[in-house]
């Protein structure tokens, strides 16, 4: 059993390292080059810094971000993704959380690190990969290394407007991509097309599957996104294979009538996840690869990407919804009711908490006691050993046929856009900009978008101002209403269902 992920890359490398890893719009590192650049690296961070220490990385995401990831790696330390187009004031929250001796950074990125509060030390990516590999060194890290050792950090939005860093070790990740890999038949012989962003945990399962097995990932360009004939011509020029892509991403395909102008010929694998995905487009994907496998997988970033899934063996309606499915194994999942009571298969229809429990489960929220003792728990149904469980703060249920379903957040996290957001950060935003009185935040599903109402004396474009430098644009609303005074419930909450009913009433 691997204790550290280098172990996937340096196998791969033994089997084939002259195979293309990784490549970008740009540059392509064969095994042998990716783990040349990687060890270089660590030897270099091995000097400025310690074990176990946070190593941001400010740069867009490809081939030489992750050469850095695994130098990070190979320094004993853990790394945390700072996308430079996310607004300073963000970032500063999270540098601030992490307080980290260095940053890596490439030439495109430099100049933007100048914009955030941060005093450590600047590195360049290109200099650290050019560093003296220093064998002893690499050898003394290696040999104190745990399999519990942090591997890396993903922050996702905080309900107190401060986002969390969720920490996920190296046992977390071979657990979950040995058997991610295995059911869904991924090999050597596939090419991954990446979607996601680095900094959020769709990528951990392109970029660890890729090294387990000793496939391909080819990186693909936000931009292509925006142009799905772009997009489709790389999906076919790179021969891509595997699609392991937010519901948003596949229907930007779809919506697009991208299959009109071409179909790339080699996918057999869908896996989607992040948001409930539209049957109608569902049913448009599965039309194009009839043959392909279709997956829907279920997980926030706290239990390491997945824990359920569901492999679409038959047409569905549009009335219908597609099942979670079953825990990946050494996962348990498990519902849980307003008073700790299991809800059990037999109890069709009937609300719980989706909680879960097993090897894949994070560390928890770095620097953050109060949030992780708050999510990671004692199972209320063991009192006899230990056993943690996380509570998703996500409500489930099961079908008649005893699969389990998603409803709808417990509280007011919702997803969207691919990206799991608190809607409470935005309220925290807005309540921020100058003769903004009280605001609330609300996910209009039926039409998937934030709505936004405020009461004061401003205008929307000074709102949406204020934001564009606090917020990522998938955060930013995209309807403002402002409201003389927020309806209020009898316990004294603000009353959204009021809010609502007199938005629609207004439309």
């Amino acid at each position: 059993m691997a204790i550290n992920v280098l172990e996937f890359l340096e196998e791969s490398v033994a089997r084939n390292g002259a195979k293309t890893a990784c490549a970008d719009e740009k540059e392509a590192y064969s095994y042998d080059e990716l783990a040349d650049r990687a060890r270089r690296a660590g030897s270099a961070l091995i000097e400025v810094t310690g074990v176990r220490r946070p190593v941001p990385v400010f740069m867009d995401k490809g081939c030489k971000a992750l050469a850095v990831f695994m130098g990070a790696v190979y320094a004993g330390c853990f790394y945390v993704m700072l996308d430079p187009s996310q607004p300073p004031a963000r970032l500063d929250t999270i540098i601030k959380t992490l307080e980290p001796d260095v940053m890596i950074v490439d030439e495109k990125s430099r100049a933007k690190v100048e914009k955030l509060d941060f005093n450590g030390k600047v590195l360049l990516a290109d200099e650290l990969m050019d560093h003296i590999i220093d064998e002893d060194e690499l050898g003394k890290v290696r040999e104190q290394a745990l399999d519990i050792d942090p591997l890396y950090s993903i922050f996702t939005s905080g309900s107190t407007g401060v986002p969390k860093g969720v920490i996920v070790s190296h046992r977390s990740v071979i657990d979950f991509i040995g058997y991610f890999t295995k059911i869904f038949n991924i090999t050597e012989d596939d090419v991954i097309g990446n979607q996601a962003p680095f900094d959020f945990d769709v990528s951990v399962k392109d970029i660890y599957s890729a090294l387990y097995t000793g496939a391909t990932l080819q990186i693909i360009p936000k931009k292509f996104f925006s142009f799905p004939t772009k997009l489709l011509d790389y999906l076919e020029d790179r021969k891509v294979t595997t699609l392991v892509w937010a519901v948003s991403a596949l229907c930007i395909v779809t919506t697009l009538n991208g299959f009109e102008y071409k179909r790339p010929s080699c996918i057999n694998k869908v896996i989607f996840s992040g948001e409930v995905m539209p049957i109608k487009h569902l049913n448009a994907w599965r039309e194009q690869y009839p043959d392909a496998m279709f997956v829907n997988v279920y997980g926030p970033t706290e239990i390491t990407c997945n824990c359920t899934y569901y492999i679409v063996d038959r047409e569905f309606g549009l009335d219908e919804k597609l099942p979670m499915g079953k825990a990946f194994p050494n996962e348990k999942v498990f519902l849980l009711d307003d008073d700790d009571r299991l809800v059990d298969v037999t109890m069709p229809g009937r609300l719980g908490e989706i909680c879960v429990s097993g090897t894949a489960l994070s560390l928890g929220y770095y620097r953050n006691k109060e949030k992780t003792d708050s999510a990671f728990v004692q199972n209320p149904l063991n009192d006899r050993y230990i056993e943690m469980i996380y509570r998703t703060g996500d409500l489930g249920y099961y079908n008649d046929n005893g699969e389990m379903c998603f409803s709808s957040r417990k509280d007011f996290q919702i997803k969207h856009m691919g990206h799991r957001i608190e809607l409470g950060e935005i309220e925290a935003a807005m309540g921020a900009v100058d003769n903004v009185v009280r605001t609330c935040c609300i996910f209009d599903k039926d039409d998937n978008k934030i709505i936004g109402f405020y009461e004061g004396d401003t205008d929307k474009k000074t709102i949406v101002h204020e934001l564009s430098a606090k917020l990522p644009k998938f955060m930013i609303p995209s309807v403002f209403s402002q409201v003389a005074s927020m309806p209020i419930t009898k316990n004294g909450k603000i009353d959204r269902n009021k809010l609502m009913e007199d938005y629609k009433s207004e439309c």
